[in-house]
């Protein structure tokens, strides 16, 4: 999958997921519940099956554990 095809996907989940469920008063509400959905549902609690259905967070704790530095 290309990185362009994820970010085409990424945006597609998050109108239908996100932007398409409710109208926002102001662009801080929307502001804010765009950094939510990503903060809290999209990089703790959605599984991606580009990522072999981890979350991102749960992705990078497997493959970017920090090595120490000799």
């Amino acid at each position: 999958m290309s990185i362009n095809a994820v970010i085409e996907s990424f945006w597609g989940r998050m109108q239908t997921e996100l932007l398409n469920r409710k109208r926002w008063k102001t662009r801080i509400e929307l502001a804010n519940a765009m950094f939510e959905y990503l903060e809290i549902f999209h990089n703790r609690q959605r599984r991606h099956s580009a990522l072999g259905m981890l979350t991102p967070i749960e992705f990078e704790n497997v493959h970017f554990t920090r090595q120490p530095v000799a």
